[in-house]
C-alpha cells in the first residue's frame, strides 16, 4: 500500500467519526507520525535499552493502534482532507475520578503544522466535557520527538505537569 501524503497547501480537514474500514490506513498513518517520536527516544536511550524497552516499536505500536480502534470504550475521531485520513484522535474516559484522556493521537507528517492536531484535540476535548469529565489530561514525551505535539496542547490550552522516568538495563 503506498504512503499517503497530503498536499498541506490544500488542507481543508473535516472531523468524522472513525469506521472500521480506515484501520489500515490510521495504523500507517500513526507509524508514519509516530517514527520521529520513537527516533528521538531510541537517541536519548540507546541502542540496548530501547530494543529492550520496545523490541521492533512498529509491530508493538501497530498492535496497540489496533487494539485502540477495537476498544469500544475509547471514541475514535478521523481527520480527513480530500476524502483521505489525515489524522485521528482516541479518547476515553474514566468516570470514577471525572478525567477524561486524550489516549492517542496523530497527524500525517505531510499534514503537520496545519492545524490538524489542535482541531483533533478540541473535538476530543469537546466530547469529554459534554460526557461530563471535569477535567481532560493528555499525556506526551518531553523529547524532541514530542515538541509539536506539545505545542499542540499547549495552543489548545491544556497545562504541563513535568515529570520524568527512569529506566536502567538490567
Amino acid at each position: 500500500m503506498a504512503a499517503h501524503r497530503p498536499d498541506p497547501g490544500l488542507m481543508k480537514a473535516s472531523i468524522r467519526d472513525y469506521e472500521p474500514s480506515d484501520e489500515e490506513i490510521i495504523v500507517g498513518l500513526s507509524l508514519r507520525a509516530w517514527e520521529p517520536v520513537f527516533a528521538a527516544v531510541a537517541q536519548m536511550l540507546g541502542p540496548e535499552l530501547f530494543t529492550r524497552l520496545r523490541g521492533d516499536w512498529r509491530t508493538g505500536q501497530a498492535a496497540e493502534m489496533r487494539a485502540v480502534l477495537a476498544d469500544h470504550a475509547q471514541r475514535v475521531w478521523v481527520a480527513e482532507a480530500g476524502g483521505e485520513p489525515i489524522g485521528f484522535v482516541a479518547a476515553r474516559l474514566h468516570r470514577d475520578s471525572g478525567v477524561g484522556e486524550i489516549y492517542m493521537i496523530a497527524v500525517d507528517p505531510g499534514a503537520q503544522g496545519q492545524g490538524v492536531g489542535t482541531a483533533l484535540t478540541g473535538a476530543a476535548t469537546g466530547w469529554l466535557r459534554q460526557s461530563g469529565m471535569r477535567v481532560a489530561m493528555i499525556e506526551t514525551g518531553g523529547d524532541p520527538g514530542h515538541a509539536p505535539a506539545r505545542r499542540v496542547y499547549e495552543k489548545s490550552g491544556y497545562t504541563a505537569l513535568p515529570a520524568v522516568r527512569f529506566f536502567k538495563a538490567l
